[in-house]
């Protein structure tokens, strides 16, 4: 019988930095990836050809090797305070943070990431934004920001996938992990549909795809967590030549409003100047709403969008952020035969539904083609309308013509790293030599952080 040192489950940030470390630190070890997705040079979206999701199963966009990040906008966020992407920070010094932020982002850029820093204070430019956002009761979180790109991001990855190759990583490919194998409270191996492997030492980094079943696998094991945040809202899509003069400076602004009805917190995510509005699907066939964008010019677009999302903690007796936000995910695709709502703000704010006349004749045309048109007061919560509706204008009032009547709102966008895992400061659960870590687990919410977060756990061992 063949026994690893380390088995990862999941080929995301998380887990593939994590591997390149350790190969850094000790060259000769005996490691298994398994990832229920393909390989990066398999992973091909048949809807950016033919403009119709054909239902792969496991879906390309959000599984395979690198996650949802190979075909993600690609964006890291280069902010040294833990501010933007997740809780890691909470597990390290400041200055071990720090240095960590350096030494990932410099992988990145030897692997082909693009020089160019966006959002750094040239001629003050950002100290108006955080004025102006200042009186328009936004908090601004200043980072800076290195843009790979939706195709560049998919080259970087395939270079990483191909030096985990020859040093020597087993990979394999479409392999959904079915159990744990746990014996006396310590985990041992991993179960697949016909074979069983072993190691030492086994890392859960199945990002937020892979919520459920890690949600599963936590209640059969008595694995510790507690309910995490769960993020709802909404894409919003406007003309780009409304964004443009932030664009322009910082190119992804991180702002947080809170509203004054409720005093909830609503933060922009994942903007993409030029961008697209895409499809991607998860658990039960949900089809949600994303966005990207380009680095190459022609695969440009005259609109930006970003995503609107509402924090929310739930307290107990609720337990089940993750059902909760599947269930507004299934209501928006029941109502619009499994595709995603597009609904322009004028509808939005009269409490109609959006027609397909009415938006053949909008000032801002669709991105996402297949969209249907619809009304998002029969999906979302009072309490969330009312939230989108107050930061809209908010906005508004930092970027003129944001709350214009053409501007587009898809829904539903929900992330699902609501399982908070708890792990101790090495990374590891309740369960001895199981190990936690990215997205999946609720210790990060983006790309720069799940690939630090390998980094930091490599360095523990």
């Amino acid at each position: 019988m063949k026994k690893y040192d380390y088995i990862f489950i999941g080929a995301g940030p998380s887990n593939v930095f994590a591997i390149y470390e350790l190969l850094q630190i000790q060259a000769n070890l005996k490691i298994l990836l398994i990832e229920k997705g393909r390989s990066i040079t398999e992973r091909f979206c048949p809807k950016r050809k033919n403009h119709q999701c054909i239902d792969c199963r496991p879906c390309n966009i959000t599984t395979g090797f690198s996650g949802a990040g190979a075909f993600s906008d690609g964006k890291l966020s280069l902010n040294d305070h833990g501010e933007i992407g997740g809780n890691l920070i909470s597990y390290l010094k400041p200055e071990e943070f720090g240095e960590i932020l350096n030494y990932t982002d410099q992988i990145y850029l030897d692997f082909g990431a693009d020089n160019q820093i966006y959002g750094t204070d040239i001629n003050g430019e950002i100290a108006k934004i955080r004025k102006k956002a200042i009186e328009c009761n936004l908090k601004l979180i200043e980072s800076g920001i290195r843009h790979l790109g939706t195709e560049k991001a998919f080259e970087i990855y395939s270079s990483l996938q191909e030096y985990l190759i020859k040093k020597g990583v087993e990979i394999l490919f479409q392999m959904p992990v079915k159990d744990l194998i746990i014996k006396d409270n310590k985990a041992i191996g991993v179960e697949l549909e016909n074979k069983k492997y072993y190691a030492d030492k086994i890392i859960l980094g199945v990002g937020r795809e892979g919520s459920s079943w890690l949600e599963k696998i936590c209640d059969q094991y008595q694995i510790a967590k507690k309910p995490g945040v769960i993020d709802i809202g909404v894409r919003v899509e406007c003309d780009a030549s409304i964004t443009k003069q932030i664009d322009d400076i910082s190119y992804e602004s991180k702002l947080v409003y809170y509203t004054k009805t409720f005093d909830d917190k609503v933060r922009t995510f994942c903007w993409n100047p030029k961008g697209e509005v895409t499809e991607e699907r998860y658990d039960d066939n949900l089809a949600l709403a994303n966005g990207h964008s380009y680095k190459c010019g022609t695969l440009k677009t005259g609109n930006t969008n970003l995503a609107l999302l509402v924090s929310k903690n739930f307290t107990e007796p609720f337990k089940t952020p993750i059902e909760y936000g599947k269930h507004i995910a299934r209501l928006a695709n029941m109502l619009s035969d499994g595709k995603v709502i597009v609904q322009t703000y004028g509808d939005f704010k009269r409490g109609r539904r959006t027609t397909k006349e009415r938006l053949l004749r909008n000032n801002t045309q669709p991105t996402l083609k297949d969209a249907v048109p619809g009304d998002l007061s029969l999906v979302l919560p009072y309490r969330l309308m009312l939230n989108i509706k107050e930061m809209i204008e908010a906005l508004d009032q930092l970027m003129n013509g944001f709350a214009g009547d053409g501007t587009l709102l898809y829904g539903v966008e929900v992330k699902f790293y609501s399982n908070k895992l708890k792990v101790n400061k090495n990374f590891e659960t309740n369960i001895k030599n199981l190990y936690a870590l990215g997205d999946g687990a609720g210790i990060t919410r983006g790309l720069m952080q799940a690939s630090m977060n390998g980094i930091a756990f490599a360095r523990k061992q």
